[in-house]
């Protein structure tokens, strides 16, 4: 199967699982609901905080503490129920979509001819069929909503922070360019090697489909071992390019998190100088400090969804290869009905080679007619042609040079299910 160069826009390819997204809208409106809902309850949260310490705890009005505690736990329900029925929605959402992007896969891959296996194994397409729309469905029931909804965070976040403090939020602003950074150039990184990730993965499991289906021939020449060491240096390939990506990763989320909370501790030292100043109250800073910690780890949140966005985009692409890829034995377009009378079939100067192995001709300037109700016997020793004669009649292949009639008419005109 050729290989496709990876996108230059990082997660372009999820975009193509729109027409399977598009299927369920009224469930992706109501899943974007509730996690717009979980989202507001958990940024409500730290203003019922500052209420609870300026209005309660300072004032020392027990009904203010009592009202402000049953806010809180109003709030907590809230989000409770809202975070559930997202996450049966999106779960949902995502075992769908997988369950109906492996069936499109499947029923395309089953209208291949069999000249596509000849240079595709099977193995490749059973991995992509597998491992790949796994990996999509991590994103589609997982990743993309706890992406969305600490997106919702960090932007709901920052807009409370500025609310809160202005002076404070300006030095984290000034920090977030800092962060941002080793985002863009790590995901970069983590998706070229998820993709040779799975592709080490697809060559594995090929090899291992191949020699299955090949043991009688493995085990009369003794090859066991051989071939059990064969599989298992590919595994260890796979295995060390998958901890290379797990490497560039955990890189990633380590600097993530020390430049953010460094900077977080650097911005609340900064606001306890502000209360001992008089500038703010206790309660705002309590709410500056739950904001600061809520935005900080949606930013974390978001880069390790960003990683999973990445790897999908490279499984997705791999499985728009299979989606995109034609049959080399194109459908006759013209409806043309074999005539039910004739002068049976006729090779006229055939001449084919496997795409497999293209410089042996299977087949070189064979003519033959076989006349209706005549019987015609083939001998010939293994690999003379005796088969492909039939695969070619069938239409599996069609032939390099000359033609093949049924009563007069070319077998590439007659719609295949007809013709078989």
């Amino acid at each position: 199967m050729p290989d496709v160069a990876p996108s230059t826009a990082h997660i372009s390819p999820l975009f193509a699982l729109l027409p399977f997204l598009r299927r369920y809208a009224g469930r992706w409106a109501l899943a974007f609901m509730a996690l717009v809902t979980s989202a507001g309850a958990t940024l409500a949260l730290p203003v019922t905080f500052k209420y609870l310490i300026d209005h309660g705890f300072a004032g020392g009005n027990r009904a203010h503490i009592d009202r402000y505690f049953l806010a809180l736990f109003a709030v907590s329900l809230v989000l409770a129920g809202a975070t559930a029925l997202r996450f049966y929605l999106v779960s949902w959402l995502g075992e769908r979509v997988t369950a109906d992007l492996r069936k499109a896969v499947y029923e395309h891959v089953l209208g291949m001819s069999p000249q596509f296996f000849e240079t595709t194994q099977s193995g490749e397409v059973l991995s992509r069929l597998t491992t790949d729309t796994t990996l999509i469905q991590t994103v589609v029931g997982t990743s993309l909503s706890m992406g969305l909804r600490n997106f919702f965070l960090l932007t709901g976040g920052v807009a409370m922070l500025v609310v809160t403090s202005p002076v404070l939020s300006g030095y984290i602003m000034a920090t977030l360019v800092v962060v941002i950074a080793p985002i863009v150039i790590f995901g970069r990184r983590v998706r070229r090697l998820s993709r040779a990730s799975q592709d080490k993965v697809a060559n594995a499991s090929a090899l291992a489909g191949e020699v299955l289906n090949a043991m009688p021939t493995v085990q009369s020449f003794s090859q066991e071992p051989r071939e059990a060491q064969r599989f298992a240096g590919m595994v260890e390939t796979a295995f060390e390019t998958a901890l290379t990506r797990i490497r560039a990763r955990a890189w990633l989320t380590v600097v993530v998190i020390v430049l953010v909370f460094a900077a977080v501790v650097f911005v609340l030292w900064l606001g306890a100088q502000a209360v001992l100043a008089g500038h703010m109250t206790a309660g705002q800073l309590s709410q500056f400090i739950l904001y600061a910690v809520v935005t900080a780890g949606a930013v974390g949140a978001v880069a390790e969804v960003w990683g999973d966005l990445q790897r999908a985009a490279g499984a997705t692409e791999r499985l728009l290869q299979l989606l995109a890829a034609r049959s080399p034995v194109a459908q006759a377009e013209a409806a043309v009905r074999l005539p039910t009378h004739g002068d049976g079939i006729r090779f006229d100067n055939v001449g084919f080679s496997y795409p497999s192995r293209p410089g042996i001709a299977a087949l070189s300037d064979l003519s033959l007619d076989i006349r209706p109700g005549e019987h015609v016997a083939l001998v010939g020793p293994s690999g003379a042609g005796k088969t492909t004669l039939f695969q070619l009649l069938l239409r599996f292949y069609d032939p390099q040079a000359g033609s093949i009639l049924i009563n007069g008419v070319p077998t590439r005109h007659v719609p295949l299910a007809e013709l078989r």
